[in-house]
């Protein structure tokens, strides 16, 4: 069924587990995502990056494809469909009125975040917001962010500790200031950019407060294969649903729907 992200990353938050915010990059990913998941009995979100919904065929076409599979499929499990990184309000309201259930704004105009935040609520769709510092560069502050929430009402807040995405050097976070970020603003916190992290540090992540984690699908299987992907439909479903399976193990977010 399609819920909005809010039902299930505050439970996520308060029982100290994460779920994947796994990416589509092809409509054919949406089925194995989503058998993964049921098969684990884990809730899911899809996530779609907003660079990415012309490519897929637009907003209506990923809508109908994941509404379609859920009946199909018999899907049990909650199921968020997420509209990511998008840079306008008027992206946004799109993407609500089409029926994705969580959408996520990556823009420093307080003007649109506030417009997303009201239309979104209104209409029951979960809003995440990306917390800069106060530079392009700078990490989240604490307090800044606590403050930040109180006045938005956002529901969910991406953060940059140390993950800001740079292909040439190792990611190195700093979990303190993580952690105290996730305490100060009590509402679930969202990490991006974290896909070459190992499994002891997105156990950390965590375990600082972190319920919901991006996973780049064309990435892991890239790296994984060593660039050599057979995009027969059959071999990568298996190779996409083994990424899956494995990950809601890590994340903590086996067995939570049931």
């Amino acid at each position: 069924m399609l819920v909005n992200s809010d039902s299930i990353l505050n439970m996520a938050m308060k029982k100290g587990y994460a779920i994947g915010a796994y990416s589509i990059n092809n409509l054919d990913w949406i089925r194995y995502i989503l058998e993964a998941c049921n098969e684990d009995k884990s809730p899911v979100i899809l996530s779609v990056a907003e660079k990415s919904v012309d490519h897929l065929g637009g907003l209506n076409a990923i809508y109908n494809v994941v509404k379609s599979l859920i009946k199909d499929l018999n899907i049990k499990i909650p199921v968020v469909l997420h509209l990511d990184y998008i840079d306008s309000f008027s992206m946004c309201k799109k993407a609500v009125d089409k029926g994705f259930t969580s959408i996520m704004l990556d823009t420093p105009l307080e003007s649109d975040i506030k417009e997303a935040i009201k239309y979104a609520k209104n209409k029951g769709v979960s809003v995440e917001i990306a917390k800069k510092g106060n530079t392009e560069s700078s990490y989240t502050d604490p307090y800044d962010a606590k403050n930040f929430v109180i006045e938005t009402g956002v529901d969910s807040l991406s953060v940059f500790v140390g993950n800001k995405s740079n292909m040439n050097k190792k990611l190195d976070l700093d979990f303190k200031l993580l952690g105290e970020i996730c305490r100060q603003v009590k509402i679930p916190v969202v990490m991006h950019n974290v896909t070459e992290l190992t499994e002891n540090e997105i156990k950390t992540v965590i375990f600082c407060g972190v319920c919901k984690i991006d996973v780049d699908i064309d990435w892991h299987l890239k790296h994984t294969y060593n660039n050599k992907i057979e995009y027969d439909s059959g071999k990568i479903g298996a190779k996409i649903k083994a990424l899956v399976h494995e990950k809601n193990v890590l994340f903590g977010s086996k067995q939570r729907a049931i």
